[in-house]
């Protein structure tokens, strides 16, 4: 069993799927402080100096001033602001993905081989490849079928 899972651990596709997640998380952390430290207090200034972190409504009905003040005082909250970061880094996140698979898909499209029409086919009788136009083949001599007529009789 411990063999099979080293089997399983070392294929190629599952160590790739690990650097993907180790990378995926790099980026995550990334994009969130891009957001975080760079959009997000770049739009709060462009509003009214609105900082999206402390953006929240305190179900106690008490009032607070910061998100923090409220956490300390044990209150249940409703962060609306943080909402609107985590939907800002979804955003970025999702067309940073969406720019990586089309660039990936474009190069993709570019090493596919252009596939050459058929120029020969199959002898029914014999089974070896004669081209396409032949009426009849040159190998065991049978009559085949003309493209867009009737079968020929031998």
């Amino acid at each position: 069993m411990l063999k099979e899972f080293k089997e399983f651990a070392l294929k190629g596709n599952v160590m790739d799927l690990a650097v993907g997640v180790v990378i995926g998380a790099a980026f995550g952390k990334i994009v969130t402080s891009l957001v975080n430290d760079i959009i997000t207090p770049l739009i709060g200034l462009l509003l009214g100096k609105v900082d999206f972190s402390n953006l929240f409504i305190s179900l106690t009905g008490t009032h607070f001033n910061t998100l923090k003040e409220a956490k300390d005082a044990g209150a249940a909250t409703l962060n609306y602001g943080l909402f609107i970061n985590t939907v800002i880094d979804f955003v970025i996140i999702a067309f940073s993905i969406f720019i990586v698979i089309k660039q990936l898909n474009r190069f993709k499209r570019k090493q596919e081989v252009v596939k050459a029409p058929d120029t020969t086919k199959e002898c029914p009788h014999c089974i070896t490849s004669i081209p396409i136009k032949a009426t009849r083949c040159p190998n065991c001599t049978s009559m085949l079928e003309a493209k867009g007529t009737e079968p020929a009789h031998s």
